[in-house]
């Protein structure tokens, strides 16, 4: 399978001086349609160079950002699938290219030729959409990074992307008054002075949030009639029966097909049973529920998709994607296993090992294509992964990733520090 592959050592452009304004006039209308407010924490001294660290809900977040940093240059880290068909631009625009939960060391290259470039280097660090608006895993080697560049380190987390667009449903609910956080966490003296686990705990503790909450504490009403559909992707396990993969949305309900209990999403985005007892009321509850039962199979030695047909597509480039053939995946106690065949009849694999991956990245409806997918990454390709014909949640193999890394660590004696894989 010889592909044209992405060119990932080509250095970073600087934002092109015509683009700058224009990028930030494109970001404006929603900007102002959600009147997103910007709270500064301890910034006096912020300025170009410097590191900037954002929690990742929905696409918004880029133009809040754009918002921010402007008239200042910056260069933005962004996943390969958002390159298609517009490489260019988003090269013009100062976009560098990565390809998901991989060890990149010309990344490391990228972001430093940023700094000397006196720019801001805009990194999403938890590498997805959040799922139900809270804090994803960040990378252990995130403070280690921060400590090599050698510049000021700030963070900018919204509140109010998800609710507004979730991962599971992104029509745009026309939120009004979401909000963002600039603040300065490290100058290169204190970068220099503490610890890599120093840097790491007040990463962990800037980048916590909760969107369901924030809305609920500010008495947000969406009454978008569609605002459950989706949500099953999510909480794809009852917790009134047990059951798995039997989960549905429709309007505002949620609905367990096994067992027949319902629940109600309010307006301000709770869940309520329909009928008895109200198992989870706040959304994040129930999908940590959901991971404490992952966590329960992985440490009994029994988690297992079993063997499951799958479409694969590739992506060696930012061209179009590229079908690569049919096959079986297994995700089980020792990671990831894909094999299959080109219509050629070329056999393909890929292996991730427990140790090999802290987390992965998934997608629900990707592209209206073939439903849920799974993308695993080399440094050289990206395999988008199908189930079909069988019971699965993405959601739950997701959150497997994670668990079974977290058991890998526990079983060879290495800490696990709170938020950080």
């Amino acid at each position: 399978m010889d592909f044209e592959r992405f060119d990932m050592k080509k250095p970073p452009v600087r934002t092109k001086w015509f683009l700058k304004p224009l990028t930030v006039l494109l970001s404006a209308p929603d900007n102002i349609k959600h009147k997103n407010k910007l709270t500064k924490n301890n910034c006096d001294g912020l300025k170009p160079p410097y590191v900037l660290l954002c929690n990742h809900n929905a696409f918004m977040d880029f133009k809040v950002a754009t918002k921010v940093i402007y008239p200042h240059c910056a260069n933005y880290v962004v996943a390969i699938d958002g390159f298609i068909g517009r490489e260019k631009l988003l090269r013009d625009v100062g976009c560098i290219c990565k390809r998901k939960f991989t060890n990149d060391i010309t990344l490391i290259r990228q972001l430093r030729r940023v700094i000397q470039n006196g720019d801001i280097a805009v990194i999403y660090p938890e590498a997805r959409y959040s799922l139900c608006g809270t804090t994803a895993v960040l990378p252990e080697s995130l403070g280690k990074l921060c400590k090599l560049l050698k510049a000021p380190v700030a963070s900018l987390i919204c509140h109010g992307h998800h609710v507004n667009s979730p991962f599971w449903n992104t029509k745009d609910r026309g939120v009004k008054g979401t909000e963002a956080e600039l603040t300065y966490l490290f100058s290169p003296e204190e970068l220099s002075e503490l610890s890599v686990d120093e840097i790491n705990r007040k990463l962990v503790s800037a980048f916590q949030y909760d969107d369901f909450r924030w809305q609920k504490e500010k008495g947000i009403k969406i009454t978008y009639p569609k605002r459950a559909e989706g949500l099953h992707k999510v909480l794809y396990q009852c917790p009134d029966c047990q059951a798995e993969y039997h989960m549905s949305s429709e309007g505002v309900q949620l609905k367990c097909e096994s067992c027949g209990k319902t629940w109600t999403m309010t307006e301000l985005g709770e869940l309520k049973a329909d009928s008895g007892e109200t198992e989870f009321s706040h959304i994040p509850d129930w999908y940590e529920w959901e991971r404490e039962n992952v966590r329960r199979e992985v440490e009994n030695g029994t988690y297992s998709t079993g063997k499951m047909q799958i479409t694969v597509d590739s992506l060696p480039n930012a061209k179009r994607f590229i079908r690569l053939g049919e096959g079986e995946m297994t995700h089980d106690m020792n990671g990831f296993h894909i094999s299959g065949k080109t219509a050629d009849g070329e056999v393909f694999t890929m292996v991730k090992t427990v140790p090999s991956l802290y987390s992965c990245h998934i997608e629900y409806e990707y592209l209206g294509k073939h439903g849920d997918c799974v993308d695993l990454n080399t440094l050289e390709d990206t395999w988008y992964i199908y189930p079909h014909d069988c019971d699965f949640s993405v959601t739950k193999m997701a959150l497997a990733t994670e668990e079974l890394f977290f058991k890998h660590k526990r079983d060879t004696g290495k800490e696990i520090k709170p938020g950080l894989a």
